[in-house]
């Protein structure tokens, strides 16, 4: 087997290091893009609500899943970086994998180089159909987050290969909503921390509550924009994790709390329990009384 080792260096042009936070762009981060599992996930995925239609197919290897978004965080970030640089951003972007691995709180052994490229693989192979715009534009064929992805590397006389650097190529569509839409936030360092269900709501909230107002929506609705399938048994499983967070308040910036309430059955039997879920920023500073937002269709 090839063994592959850490760089030791660049003599060219690189994109990285990044020097500013983590970025998050808002239409990635309100809809359910990516797989919630480390697992390949060979199913299509779909989402729609009365605005957005979203449809993903896997590659041969499965779906991109929301562990492997964490290079497109990166890959924003950089791209921000040097926009409040003023420089010119291209859709090709090169960086070094230590500095994603520094980035993300990931060790850069060979497993994590082996993981990096079975990410970026996937990133390339999933195919998005939505009729979602960025920029102003839209498209009604497929497209695949990265155009390109490739592990530059130097072989050694000994046949080791030397990593030099990551190249990437990102679609137009997100490259669109990065610098056209440009609507950003810094997430927190401990992100990378959180578990999948976390971490997307985590990102629903920081889009979401806006001038430190809170959010609220129903446990179901919130289940389907986090991506959670929808079936009695995954929805049970989605409430779990919702009181586990409640319990141990582990979203950094924010708190979520539960309101168990009776909904009102329609043949006039039992009344059914809903679940009202609620985030609030942590350093909130809204007058008491004031409304909680509503979950935004991500417009």
């Amino acid at each position: 087997m090839t063994k592959i080792i850490p760089p030791q260096g660049n003599l060219f042009r690189l994109d990285s290091p990044l020097i500013g936070d983590i970025q998050g762009e808002r239409t990635v981060a309100e809809f359910p893009f990516f797989a919630l599992t480390k697992r390949a996930q060979m199913e299509p995925m779909a989402f729609e609500s009365d605005t957005a239609r979203i449809e993903i197919n896997p590659s041969k290897t499965g779906v991109a899943t929301i562990y492997d978004k964490e290079i497109l965080l990166y890959i924003a970030s950089l791209m921000v970086d040097r926009l409040e640089n003023g420089e010119t951003i291209d859709r090709t972007i090169s960086f070094t994998a230590n500095d994603l691995f520094r980035m993300t709180k990931t060790n850069a052994s060979a497993r994590s180089y082996a993981s990096l490229k079975a990410s970026l693989n996937r990133l390339q192979g999933t195919q998005i159909i939505t009729n979602i715009e960025t920029g102003g534009e839209g498209s009604d064929s497929a497209f695949s987050w990265l155009l390109k992805a490739d592990i530059k590397y130097t072989k050694l006389p000994n046949g080791e290969r030397r990593v030099r650097h990551v190249e990437v190529m990102l679609c137009d569509w997100l490259h669109r909503a990065i610098l056209t839409d440009r609507r950003i936030a810094a997430y927190h360092d401990d992100f990378f921390k959180l578990g999948p269900i976390e971490r997307r709501l985590y990102e629903l909230a920081k889009f979401n509550c806006v001038d430190g107002a809170s959010f609220e929506a129903d446990a179901v609705d919130l289940a389907g924009r986090v991506g959670c399938s929808l079936e009695p048994r995954s929805i049970e499983n989605f409430r779990r994790t919702l009181r586990e967070v409640a319990r141990n308040q582990s979203l950094p910036e924010y708190s979520l709390a539960l309101t168990d309430e009776k909904a009102p059955s329609s043949g006039g039997g039992r009344p059914k329990m809903s679940t009202l879920v609620t985030i609030t920023p942590l350093a909130s500073l809204v007058p008491a009384g004031t409304p909680p937002r509503k979950l935004s269709s991500g417009d």
